[in-house]
């Protein structure tokens, strides 16, 4: 079967990850037309379209009644593993993020259907579902691949460009909106900070769209990634993607199994009740261990060898004790 790998390569060596990082962070948003060739997104498609037919529409003003949304994007389809993996992607959101974080995991995956009459969306902001400080780092990046074209009568996605440098707590957008208009096979992305929505979709078509979004490794991701993809689905992933759904530690040891990386319940054969406990630090915390063994050993060694007479101990010398001498 036809795969998105070669034409991945062939595209991220066309873009230049810096520069688009620099604009993502600047405006907020960005869009790369024709990420996607029209043969890769027709497999694409292909995959999804039965389970678009099955998905259930919204309930609730958020998601709303006249649009399907469904996640675990990894699981049912073959090309969107691929495209989860997409390298200049991954670069953009490693370059955004990585300030921040370790690694980078998979938020989530989730394909969206705006149907006719569907009213337009609440703007927000994504990263407002976790409690850390805001303005002072980002946590997300989005990204929105075209199925259908997106324009103005269809529900393209609406985006407040600089709003990721206004006030976060603003419940109202200020400004106008711009529509990610852009053709199939494109891809939109956006920060976690940026105040976004659908768009109402007033044309006689539904309008499909597939988010993938990127965040900070040590968060908890809105979709629960080990519940969607468990071990007897993720051991068919490509190492990668495996990692990228957190069957990988965020150093220092963040996220492990029995004290080891989880990739372990991925391997062929039973795995033990009991394992080793094995250490998985950055490199500094390393140093600072050897360090202070070092300091250790010199401390057991001089209290072999006392000090001459009228010398304050080590022990005492180091730690702020009482002096010995002229007692």
């Amino acid at each position: 079967m036809p795969s998105i790998t070669s034409i991945d390569e062939n595209l991220a060596a066309d873009i230049n990850v810096d520069r688009l990082a620099a604009r993502l962070l600047a405006e907020g948003y960005l869009i790369v037309p024709g990420l996607l060739d029209p043969g890769s997104t027709d497999l694409l498609c292909a995959d999804l379209d039965v389970h678009f037919e099955a998905a259930a529409f919204g309930r609730g003003l958020f998601y709303g009644a006249e649009t399907k949304r469904f996640g675990g994007l990894l699981k049912r389809s073959r090309q969107s593993q691929l495209l989860a993996l997409h390298p200049a992607v991954l670069a953009v959101a490693e370059r955004v993020l990585g300030s921040w974080c370790q690694c980078l995991q998979l938020n989530l995956t989730q394909a969206i259907e705006i149907h006719p009459g569907a009213r337009v969306q609440a703007p927000h902001r994504d990263q407002d579902m976790w409690a850390g400080p805001k303005g002072e780092m980002e946590y997300m990046v989005n990204v929105m691949w075209a199925l259908d074209d997106f324009t103005h009568e269809n529900g393209a996605t609406r985006l407040w460009p600089g709003s990721h440098r206004a006030d976060p707590q603003a419940l109202l957008p200020d400004g106008e909106a711009v529509s990610a208009i852009m053709p199939r096979g494109s891809a939109c992305l956006f920060l976690g900070s940026t105040l976004h929505s659908g768009g109402a979709n007033r044309s006689a078509q539904p309008r499909r769209g597939l988010i993938m979004s990127y965040c900070l490794g040590w968060l908890k991701p809105w979709e629960n990634q080990w519940l969607a993809y468990p071990p007897p689905i993720a051991r068919h992933f490509e190492p990668e993607l495996a990692a990228l759904v957190g069957y990988r530690q965020h150093l220092p040891s963040l996220g492990n199994y029995e004290g080891q990386c989880p990739s372990v319940l991925l391997k062929d054969g039973p795995v033990p009740d009991h394992l080793a406990f094995t250490d998985a630090l950055k490199e500094e915390h390393y140093a600072l261990m050897r360090d202070y063994y070092a300091a250790l050993d010199d401390e057991a060694l001089a209290s072999k060898n006392p000090p001459s007479e009228g010398r304050a101990a080590i022990g005492d010398r180091d730690h702020g004790g009482p002096s010995l001498a002229g007692q």
